[in-house]
């Protein structure tokens, strides 16, 4: 009875050890580099602004120049409509403004700034579809490998609480 008693001792160890050790370490822990921040995009001036949850979901948005004739040089914001960040590996996909949405496939690579308070600490490198749907209703596409660099990020700031 006391071998039994002890042996129960042991298992109750044992699972509780387990629960601890699952809650410190789940299977979608965030990753260790956060790629949240400001990327140039294709034009001076214009941008990619990724955030990155716990999950790896990316929302975000492209901020870009009009090139239509009605919106020519006049910014237009395109948010995401889906993002997954898996790893290293980043995907996304804006909404459709003005006819024009874009697919981005690739990764977050370490540039070659020394520290995150230099342009280029992160870069996003894949290959960057455009999409247009025209007058006639029909959409064309045009792919191009791309590498933007991330903004440097403010590292005196302090997060507001």
């Amino acid at each position: 009875m006391k071998n039994a008693a002890t042996i129960l001792l042991m298992l109750g160890f044992a699972v509780s050890g387990l629960s601890a050790q699952n809650s410190q370490n789940p299977a979608s822990a965030r990753p260790v580099e956060d790629y949240s921040g400001m990327y140039a995009f294709l034009q001076e001036g214009e941008f990619v602004q990724i955030t990155v949850d716990d999950q790896g979901r990316v929302t975000g948005l492209v901020s870009r120049y009009g090139d239509a004739k009605g919106d020519r040089r006049e910014f237009l914001d395109q948010f995401f409509k889906d993002g997954m960040l898996a790893g290293s590996r980043l995907t996304f996909t804006t909404k459709t403004v003005h006819d024009v949405w874009y697919d981005f496939q690739g990764e977050v690579v370490r540039g070659d700034a020394q520290n995150a308070g230099e342009e280029g600490y992160y870069v996003l490198k894949g290959k960057l579809t455009q999409y247009n749907t025209g007058a006639n209703k029909k959409t064309t596409s045009k792919s191009q490998n791309v590498a933007f660099k991330s903004f440097p990020k403010d590292l005196d700031s302090t997060p507001v609480k």
